[in-house]
């Protein structure tokens, strides 16, 4: 048998070629599979959810809470789904796992990013990789989005219009984007049906996608191998086979990673629809993204109030702060192959303070994307007595520019720092060494 269907399918030169292949050994390689599982995991659960799930605007009777013949309590489909999808058993710990693993897929890939940022392994042959993974963040990030406007209660009803008003802010073709994206005016009647698709077709298709492409462009040009491969074999690849070694050490962590979630899932709730209730038009008070788009409403939340009209088009503060910021802090995110200079192809993962700027820099710009976190919350430290309305903005803004300033320079000081105890070292064992001759 094996015969035969090696003669039609050639698996063992599938096995030569990539089930053979050495995969480096050190926990940091792990941070992308975590982000693999996750997605695996999400896919899995919204499925199973998909199944209970209605998506539709349309009203229909709370069975929950059915009201009177007179007087009926009609909710939107969608958001009675939810409540269903909750009161069924493992329902709601489904929604959790779903939940959490999204959190879990995001912050993953923030911080695998960080890893190839610190460790220089952006640079060539590895800047399609870079572009492709920010693109996987990007959508990540999107479909996140769209997944917790699904249960279309009175909190996600209110985010969605927020998205709305951000997305008409642009310019000259914003009515028409805003509407071309929801499916007509907000709120419409074919805006679940619309944000649904792209939840469960669209972006899930985008990122399968982009990770086949990262994962084949991964094993045609190799890992970077951790800096102690360079002693072992130089320009070899030091690892162990995915087959034999590398698989049940994946398949162990994906359990070990999937209990861990399950377990945190069964303890900490999640977005508690009963609360918030069907949607209406009433505001919400503090209404906030998730943890990786605050330092988007952090910005929207400092930049002051303006108009502008250019040639018929309005730029507003909204469409600043929300999309041009964003932008180009997208695109600097993007041009970070391009600053490298180097003409030699990359083998080795670098040691961070041997490119003290690289570092710096990167260390400024976490600590900018946490000040503008926290400025999300201008109006709770406000009402808090922190800061005041008349001074909020101004402290925000200074400590939006000024920290990171502070720690560029910081991170330089450390790390000269501790170039010299490491030359210092290096002079010590020299002069012994001389001595012991």
């Amino acid at each position: 048998m094996n015969q035969w269907l090696d003669d039609r399918l050639h698996i063992s030169r599938l096995n030569d070629k990539f089930l053979r292949k050495a995969f480096p050994v050190h926990h940091s390689f792990f941070l992308g599979e975590i982000t693999l599982f996750s997605l695996i995991v999400l896919i899995i659960t919204g499925i199973l959810l998909a199944l209970a799930y209605e998506p539709s605007n349309s009203l229909v009777v709370n069975s929950f809470d059915p009201g009177t013949k007179a007087d009926p309590n009609l909710v939107p489909a969608a958001y009675h789904s939810a409540l269903k999808i909750n009161a069924m058993p493992f329902g709601d710990m489904l929604r959790r796992i779903h939940h959490w693993m999204a959190n879990i897929m995001v912050a993953a890939a923030v911080i695998h990013m960080m890893r190839i940022y610190f460790t220089g392994a952006f640079k060539k042959p590895r800047e399609i990789n870079w572009w492709i993974g920010m693109l996987l963040l990007i959508f990540a990030a999107l479909t996140a989005v769209t997944g917790y406007i699904l249960p279309y209660d009175n909190y996600a009803y209110n985010t969605v219009s927020v998205i709305y008003a951000i997305t008409k802010s642009v310019p000259w073709v914003g009515d028409w984007l805003a509407q071309a994206a929801f499916a007509g005016r907000f709120p419409g009647e074919g805006i679940i049906p619309r944000i649904y698709g792209y939840h469960i077709m669209l972006l899930p298709g985008i990122l399968l996608a982009l990770t086949g492409a990262h994962m084949l462009i991964m094993i045609k040009q190799k890992h970077t191998q951790p800096q102690y491969a360079k002693r072992l074999a130089y320009k070899k690849i030091v690892g162990v086979p995915l087959m034999t070694q590398q698989t049940p050490i994946m398949l162990m962590l994906a359990l070990l990673f999937t209990g861990l979630v399950v377990l945190f899932a069964a303890f900490i709730p999640v977005h508690p629809v009963e609360y918030y209730g069907p949607p209406s038009p009433d505001p919400i008070s503090g209404i906030k993204p998730d943890w990786y788009l605050l330092w988007v409403f952090g910005a929207l939340a400092i930049i002051p109030g303006f108009e502008l009209e250019v040639l018929g088009g309005v730029i507003s503060a909204e469409f600043v702060g929300a999309m041009v910021f964003p932008g180009i802090i997208m695109a600097a995110m993007f041009a970070v192959p391009m600053l490298d200079r180097s003409k030699d192809n990359m083998y080795y993962a670098e040691n961070p303070t041997n490119h003290p700027v690289r570092l710096a820099a990167g260390v400024a710009f976490l600590v900018m994307m946490i000040v503008l976190s926290v400025a999300g919350y201008k109006i709770e430290l406000i009402q808090s007595g922190i800061l005041s309305s008349a001074n909020a903005n101004t402290i925000l803004w200074v400590l939006t520019i000024g920290l990171p300033a502070l720690s560029y320079a910081a991170t330089l000081g450390i790390v000269r720092m501790i170039r010299a105890l490491r030359e210092a070292d290096e002079r010590d064992a020299l002069a012994h060494s001389h001595a012991d001759d």
